[in-house]
């Protein structure tokens, strides 16, 4: 059902705190596992990566899509676990800008009974991607790879168009961990 990311003798398994990740997406995976371990109570739960649904079209046009999205990844991971991770980004709407629309990954934490909601910094990608992405009903990757802007048509497990766009300096996996650490604000030990 789910990849282990930490591997525990049984005595240890029974006493560790187990977190689960609604995706198999690599870089949604690494970036928590990456991100607990800024956090002593978390830095050593077994992390694992369930295939779940998002409940949502491949591409959220609207931060409320993209909540629910997060929302319903963290619910159907939630099994035999202390915590499980949603994280989902998508278009919103946006006055002002260019084409009308930024992305934003939002990372929704989920106890078994309420929901942490973490947002990342929103960025505007370029119009012809937003056009392809709204006009023909394309995913991210499809439009990043449609306009031309990439030769992977899987980008988004890499680098991301935000990647592109900054030139290395916002990877995909970056900007995915401050949706993340803007969530665990809500398990911050103070």
């Amino acid at each position: 059902m789910g990849t282990e990311i930490k591997s525990k003798s049984a005595m240890e398994t029974k006493n560790t705190m187990k977190i689960k990740v609604g995706s198999t997406n690599e870089i949604k995976v690494r970036a928590v596992q990456e991100i607990l371990q800024d956090y002593s109570h978390l830095k050593d739960a077994i992390i694992s990566a369930v295939d779940v649904s998002s409940g949502i079209a491949d591409q959220p046009k609207s931060l409320e899509e993209t909540i629910r999205g997060a929302k319903n990844r963290a619910m159907g991971a939630f099994q035999d676990c202390t915590y499980s991770f949603g994280i989902e980004s998508g278009l919103m709407a946006v006055p002002d800008t260019k084409s009308g629309f930024m992305n934003v990954c939002v990372c929704t934490i989920f106890d078994g009974n309420e929901y942490c909601l973490g947002l990342s910094s929103a960025w505007e990608p370029q119009k012809q991607v937003t056009r392809h992405m709204l006009a023909e009903g394309l995913d991210m990757n499809q439009a990043t790879f449609k306009a031309g802007l990439t030769n992977n048509p899987n980008v988004g497990s890499v680098e991301g168009l935000i990647g592109i766009m900054t030139k290395g300096r916002l990877t995909r996996k970056e900007y995915t961990k401050e949706a993340i650490r803007t969530a665990l604000i809500h398990l911050e030990e103070i």
